[in-house]
């Protein structure tokens, strides 16, 4: 089975059990390696998942308990049925964990999910996807292995980094635009049919199976006491693969790492692109929990690891992913439609080596004003992971305002969708000042950071010259907005 990711454990597999004799657990395979899970009452399943403090694997980590009850006090209050909504859009580019799962041992996934359809006495059972790949049959094959077709449905949706967001991918199940909805809806009072509905990740319901499976004390017997368990996660390599790894939690990242044939490199991203940057130092300290990486700046999240190779720009990494969030966004609020693509303006301006320090004070400016105004948590996870990056990466920082750079190439290294291929030949075309016309009056500047910073005297200073096929819209608009029309572009 060719998947693009390759799977490993540190320690007995729970999630990944089996997996060594096949590559898939069909049903029959499966139930030899689990057993048929009980049934269990709305009461017993809620109070199970409390004892060991199960929390969503999407990223949020609210408690699975609460959202349980939740639901269940939802439907009793209004007499209404409920819905059980599998979160397996997988929106964030550096991950693969619920593609694995479902990929492999997709019967986990829904034996965790029925149980809640049981104990909740739940009408549906649906399972939101972003493509048609293995992942995406081998769940449907799961759901004909077990006749379940008249109580679960697959539902595909655009594979956009907002999907996965709770109030987008409910939208896209009921047949609407997949994106945020721009007021607190929760799911649990108006989900999927308007009905209260239980949301949760692909791999939460596939720890809830193995809960149900071991029992409490079974399932503390790995991970620590304040977080018990195995935790999955993505670690992409400098190839440009993904290795899906069940460790316990508690485990250094370092062994992770190295188990993974890799290390920290210059920094370590950790959560997603709605996490946080380490420095090498951090990422050599922390360890794989939610509270470790929460004391070194970082976070958990869905159980992204991305470590940055020695031999790339890390800003020019960054600012292709802040290109990538702000260009992802639903587009229906003003911290998104413009504020993030202007941070990311900023950001791409500092790793060109046009800007001063105006380009660092602007994204820190620009964060600021978006954070908490968003129609979704977009704005504030985006610009945290911005953040920190200036941190972690704060030499390299200091090197792009003194002296235009690092002095190492943008690999692409960090993993992002629709990004146009790198250009194979020298741009042909040029931007040129004609000096005799032109006041200072800095507008090239705020229409055109990544090419154009200004010097002490408000003039331009355009270094490279050079005009990417990605900007040539950009600078021919500059072009003409320049108030003294000193400004041009020009072929080679």
């Amino acid at each position: 089975m060719t998947t693009g990711f390759r799977l490993t454990t540190i320690g007995p597999p729970r999630l990944f059990a089996g997996l060594d004799r096949t590559s898939r657990l069909d049903a029959a395979a499966h139930r030899l390696v689990h057993p048929v899970p009980r049934g269990l009452a709305f009461r017993e399943l809620a109070a199970l998942a409390e004892s060991v403090d199960l929390r969503g694997r999407g990223g949020a980590a609210f408690p699975f308990a609460r959202k349980l009850a939740a639901v269940h006090r939802s439907a009793q209050r209004t007499g209404r049925d409920c819905v059980v909504l599998v979160n397996a859009t997988e929106g964030e580019p550096a991950s693969a964990k619920d593609k694995a799962l479902l990929a492999h041992v997709p019967h986990l996934v829904l034996n965790g999910a029925f149980l809640a359809v049981k104990a909740l006495g739940a009408r549906d059972l649906v399972i939101g996807v972003t493509d048609d790949g293995l992942a995406a049959r081998s769940l449907r094959l799961a759901i004909a292995e077990t006749r379940l077709r008249d109580r679960a449905r697959v539902v595909r949706l655009p594979e956009r980094f907002i999907t996965g967001e709770g109030g987008a991918l409910v939208r896209g199940v009921n047949g609407e635009t997949p994106i945020p909805p721009g007021q607190k809806i929760r799911a649990a009072d108006s989900g999927v049919g308007r009905l209260p509905t239980l949301l949760s990740n692909a791999e939460t319901f596939a720890q809830l199976a193995v809960l149900a499976e071991l029992g409490t004390d079974g399932y503390r017997a790995a991970g620590t006491p304040r977080e018990p368990g195995t935790v999955l996660l993505t670690v992409t390599l400098p190839d440009g693969g993904h290795t899906v790894v069940e460790t316990p939690a508690g485990v250094p990242l370092a062994d992770v790492l190295r188990h993974c044939g890799t290390d920290a490199g210059q920094g370590v991203i950790v959560g997603g692109y709605h996490g946080a940057c380490l420095t090498p130092e951090q990422a050599a300290r922390v360890r794989v929990s939610r509270e470790s990486m929460a004391a070194a700046g970082g976070a958990l999240g869905a159980g992204i690891v991305v470590p940055l190779p020695r031999d790339t720009c890390p800003l020019g990494e960054i600012a292709r992913v802040a290109a990538y969030l702000g260009a992802e966004s639903a587009g229906q609020c003003g911290p998104c439609r413009l504020g993030l693509p202007a941070i990311a303006r900023s950001v791409a301006a500092l790793a060109a080596g046009t800007a001063g320090d105006e380009a660092v004070a602007a994204v820190r400016r620009g964060s600021a004003t978006v954070r908490g105004r968003g129609a979704c948590k977009h704005p504030d996870g985006t610009t945290r992971f911005l953040l920190s990056a200036l941190r972690a990466f704060d030499r390299d920082v200091a090197a792009h305002l003194d002296r235009g750079g690092c002095g190492r190439p943008t690999r692409r290294y960090l993993p992002v969708r629709g990004e146009e291929p790198a250009e194979a030949e020298p741009s042909p075309h040029r931007l040129a000042v004609d000096w005799s016309r032109c006041a200072g009056h800095g507008l090239c500047r705020h229409l055109l950071p990544e090419l154009v910073r200004l010097d002490e005297f408000g003039y331009p200073v355009i270094a490279g010259a050079a005009v990417p096929a990605r900007l040539l819209r950009d600078a021919v608009q500059a072009a003409e907005m320049c108030p003294a029309l000193a400004l041009s572009v020009r072929s080679a």
